[in-house]
């Protein structure tokens, strides 16, 4: 069954087709993919061979794997994924490590201050979408305060569920809002994963992404950077004192983002940081 499934999938244009057959084998039959190892030979009941086959048809239109199964695993942690949010990727792990870095850097490395208070220490997540970020981030800073903003009201209920699900519901406020427009108070970091792929690179994405993922998540306007123009002087307004804000951004936004950082943060340290591919990835401003 796994052989014809892997040749199924990989006629269909799938990537991985033998990773995505074997997820999805594993999470029919309720089981991990090391099962699967083990018991090749062994056959099928008429109603898992079933659930197979409805499984293997929506991979084989392009459905993501990830919302076939309902997860996705992003900075060490499962979180619960549909069609409404956008699907955790790799690279984002780079703006919550950074966000540790720069907190770090205020309380165990620079601040030799003992009246300084890590609890006061607050955080803001611009569209936060299923709560990867925010959640990863409450989850190694238990006591900070962190706010989620949310523009899709099942986005929001599923970044709640995600937060419930790491028992960490009681450091996140979860706010409804365009950009930081729910937000009624300055934070110490401004972290945000924006629409920032333009037009032309989302009609020519993959079907996975095209036709499955939530444009309103994806879709940053003509040359990607509409939102990143707006969410920049809301941040600036929303920053306290020494503050930094983290963004990410497309492959080839760096040179342009990190001219329209200077113009609204002047005086402020901007830096664009690349990805483990070695392509530009992550706006840092420091204030």
């Amino acid at each position: 069954m796994l052989e014809k499934a892997i040749h199924r999938l990989a006629a269909a244009g799938c990537d991985t087709p033998r990773l995505d057959a074997e997820v999805l084998l594993a999470h029919s039959l309720g089981r991990e993919r090391t099962w699967l190892y083990l018991h090749f030979s062994d056959p099928l009941d008429e109603n898992q061979a079933n659930k197979i086959e409805a499984l293997l048809r929506r991979r084989e239109q392009r459905e993501p794997v990830a919302y076939i199964v309902g997860h996705k695993e992003f900075f060490g942690l499962e979180f619960e994924v549909n069609p409404h949010v956008l699907i955790p990727r790799p690279e984002t792990e780079l703006l919550v490590e950074t966000a540790l870095e720069i907190y770090d850097l205020r309380f165990t490395i620079y601040d030799f201050n003992t009246t300084s208070d890590s609890s006061q220490f607050t955080i803001a997540d611009i569209g936060t979408g299923s709560g990867c970020i925010a959640v990863s981030l409450a989850k190694h800073l238990p006591s900070v305060s962190i706010f989620a903003l949310e523009t899709s009201p099942a986005a929001l209920s599923l970044a709640r569920r995600n937060a419930e699900k790491h028992e960490v519901a009681d450091s996140i406020t979860f706010l409804s809002g365009d950009l930081l427009a729910g937000l009624t108070e300055p934070v110490d970091l401004i972290v945000s994963n924006p629409p920032y792929v333009s037009r032309a690179e989302l009609a020519a994405a993959m079907p996975e992404v095209s036709r499955y993922e939530p444009h309103l998540a994806l879709d940053g306007g003509e040359d990607g950077l509409d939102v990143i123009r707006l969410l920049l002087p809301q941040a600036r307004e929303k920053l306290k004192p020494g503050g930094s804000l983290l963004v990410e951004i497309g492959s080839t936004q760096g040179p342009a983002v990190r001219q329209l950082a200077q113009f609204h943060f002047p005086g402020a340290a901007v830096e664009v940081r690349k990805d483990l591919a070695g392509l530009d990835r992550l706006l840092v401003v420091k204030i």
